[in-house]
């Protein structure tokens, strides 16, 4: 085992979350930009990381219905926390957060860099900001950049300053 699978904190000890936690610290969403483990003294600020599957799937790559079977978590984090914005990170996480705020995923469709206001079930909209995912595949493979990826947080940081 290793990363958040290790460690119990999502994107803490993996190649994907150097990306992630050096992003967020940039935009002020983090007090610092590394994350190696959970005693690392890493505050979110304005933030909250959450995982679409709450355990870990076989070959790292949930089944639709597994989804299915823990959005009931998802949605719960979602009514408790109430956000303005949820970013994200790959089709599936997308998919997640359509069906836990109440949608058919196919009423949005993922693409990287979209953006989509969704009624969410506690009153008003939440606005869902697509992002490939910070996986070492997608950055190795230049499909996702570091630019790109903080375009996406630009976005969401323009929007939450309305």
């Amino acid at each position: 085992m290793h990363g958040a699978n290790r460690t119990g904190r999502p994107f803490t000890g993996d190649y994907a979350g150097v990306l992630l936690y050096r992003t967020l610290h940039k935009f002020g969403y983090a007090s610092h930009a590394g994350s190696d483990n959970p005693r690392d003294g890493l505050e979110l600020i304005g933030c909250r990381i959450t995982n679409a599957i709450k355990c870990v799937p076989p070959g790292n790559r949930p089944e639709p219905g597994e989804v299915r079977r823990c959005n009931r978590y998802l949605a719960a984090e979602l009514r408790e926390s109430g956000p303005k914005a949820v970013l994200a990170l790959g089709a599936i996480a997308h998919g997640a957060a359509v069906l836990a705020l109440g949608q058919k995923a196919s009423a949005f469709r993922f693409a990287h860099g979209a953006r989509h206001d969704i009624p969410a079930p506690w009153g008003g909209s939440v606005r869902l900001f697509d992002c490939y995912h910070c996986s070492r595949y997608n950055t190795n493979t230049r499909r996702l950049t570091p630019e790109m990826f903080e375009a996406v947080f630009r976005d969401i940081s323009e929007f939450l300053s309305q």
